[in-house]
């Protein structure tokens, strides 16, 4: 019994241990800008073991050199109420659990009756505050412990910094194509122009890419692209920065 609880006190100060380490992290990012995400780092990998070279945009700027209407066109895409909330959106995630559910339940019936289907496509409700938490720090495995760390990284940074602090390490570390990171570099990419002379339809086209970056950069003049991204510019309006 003795060596148990033994090992169980070791499982749990090494639980706290790491939760202190992840706190140090995020208070860091207070004053200090992180060089790099968990996702970045393990994306550089795999681009580099498949491609034999790592063909890479990724550079920092400040929130005021990144377009307004980049912030209101990712606000309105991916988190409308970025805001108000404190880091978890409960009703989106019961709403993606519903969609998710009734799309699995589609495909098991197509798949009975046609013996193939194709995998359902999985939707989530996470907010931005929970996506930098993921992408900064976590690995891309999808487990139950995993999703737990999320939300307690998440409430750190609720807690720690400001919603512009969130915003711009969001917007400086998220993906928006292979080896494409961060607000500036997509500028670049895309457009050619640097992220603060960005239009409002150029940064609704940038917003409409997140969930899929790396396709829709295969598909630049998807008809879904441009009706998506004239949806988020009619929205734009009622984002409310931070």
């Amino acid at each position: 019994m003795k060596p148990l609880l033994r090992w169980i006190g070791l499982v749990v100060l090494a639980g706290l241990a790491l939760q202190l380490f992840f706190l140090g992290r995020v208070a860091l990012m207070t004053v200090v800008a992180p060089e790099s995400t968990s996702f970045q780092r393990s994306e550089a990998w795999r681009i580099a073991r498949e491609q034999g070279k790592l063909p890479w945009r990724h550079e920092w700027v400040g929130y005021a050199q990144i377009s307004d209407h980049l912030k209101r066109a990712v606000i309105a895409s991916e988190d409308g109420d970025f805001i108000n909330h404190g880091g978890v959106e409960w009703e989106a995630i019961e709403k993606a659990w519903q969609r998710n559910t009734r799309a699995e339940q589609a495909a098991a019936r197509r798949a009975q009756a046609q013996k193939a289907a194709r995998a359902p496509r999985i939707v989530g409700g996470s907010t931005i505050t929970q996506q930098l938490a993921k992408n900064l720090l976590l690995s891309g495995e999808r487990t139950l412990l995993r999703k737990g760390q999320e939300f307690v990284l998440t409430q750190m940074l609720e807690l720690l910094l400001s919603k512009q602090r969130i915003l711009e390490i969001y917007l400086n570390s998220v993906e928006w194509g292979e080896g494409v990171f961060g607000a500036e570099a997509a500028s670049r990419h895309y457009f050619r122009k640097g992220a603060d002379r960005l239009t409002p339809y150029e940064a609704a086209r940038l917003a409409v890419m997140l969930p899929r970056p790396r396709y829709f950069e295969r598909l630049p003049n998807s008809p879904y692209l441009s009706s998506r991204a004239q949806t988020i510019v009619a929205r734009m309006g009622d984002a409310v920065l931070p």
